[in-house]
């Protein structure tokens, strides 16, 4: 199965042909007009659609009256401005790793030289939104974990502050996906948030990944929205299409979202079911049309 760890250790996933004769045309669409509710500004992860180029991501994304794609490195942004999009969560320009985060002292002399020439970069790009990891414990307690977080990530938010960037920390399940992740909890990552004191540092609400660790979700969102910044979507279980099929309603946790007045992105990034580029696409704008609420 696809991952999103894989899709990282690749940075860029290799782009395949379209199928010819297989009847869709990522263009065609455009030539009837999409209007979204625009209570949800939408995304969609790059990797969930590694199987065509950026390019021909780009122009589907904006056929579908989509103004964002999740998760580019700087190298790729180009093509976004050429189809006027946003980056809606930017990666580094230099090593990206889920593993070796902010939690270990030993990172942060790499990750503060990343961090502080990405921010400006972020700014400059027009974009807000530059991601980040925990880690993996490794053996390591909680709130150590917290302090070496701390501590880092202390170094950087003065200049997140400076340049309008938001540092979002991802939460990730340590059940399924990213066994020893560090950052698996809710109530930890709103802790760090407190501790940091910055309206610049957020955490990326993963709801596939709360859901496996945690659950009660829109619970969560309702109680904590003001420290989240982002939100990814997936089926449980599997990471696959948010459709009938899995146990998130999710039409019901993007009502939530709406209701805590947030006015951020909310991405798909699930592994869409279909054995063409045309049944995949179809279902990643499914997932966009059911969180359009």
């Amino acid at each position: 199965m696809n991952s999103r760890r894989s899709a990282i250790k690749k940075l860029s996933l290799s782009s395949l042909a379209l199928a010819t004769g297989s009847g869709f045309d990522i263009l065609g669409a455009t030539n009837k007009e999409v209007r979204r509710k625009g209570n949800i500004n939408h995304s969609v992860c790059q990797w969930c659609a590694g199987f065509i180029s950026l390019e021909e991501m780009a122009q589907w994304i904006t056929s579908m009256g989509v103004k964002a794609i999740d998760l580019i490195a700087p190298k790729d942004w180009p093509v976004l401005k050429k189809y006027d999009l946003q980056c809606s969560m930017c990666y580094t320009a230099g090593k990206i790793s889920l593993t070796e985060g902010w939690n270990k002292t030993d990172n942060h002399a790499w990750l503060v030289e990343d961090y502080t020439r990405a921010i400006p970069m972020v700014r400059e790009a027009g974009y807000t939104n530059l991601i980040c990891f925990s880690g993996n414990r490794n053996g390591m307690d909680d709130e150590t974990g917290l302090r070496n977080c701390v501590e880092g990530l202390k170094k950087i938010m003065s200049l997140a502050e400076k340049n309008n960037v938001i540092i979002q920390m991802e939460l990730f399940n340590s059940k399924v996906d990213h066994k020893d992740y560090m950052a698996d909890k809710s109530a930890w990552g709103v802790e760090l948030c407190k501790r940091l004191d910055s309206p610049n540092f957020k955490l990326l609400y993963d709801i596939y990944h709360m859901q496996i660790n945690e659950g009660d979700v829109i619970r969560t969102i309702r109680d904590n929205h003001s420290y989240f910044g982002h939100y990814h979507t997936a089926g449980v279980p599997g990471r696959q299409d948010i459709d009938d099929s899995q146990e998130l309603f999710y039409p019901a946790i993007m009502r939530a979202i709406v209701e805590t007045g947030f006015k951020g992105y909310v991405a798909q990034e699930f592994i869409p079911k279909g054995a063409d580029t045309q049944t995949k696409l179809r279902a990643l704008e499914k997932g966009i049309e059911i969180c359009d609420v």
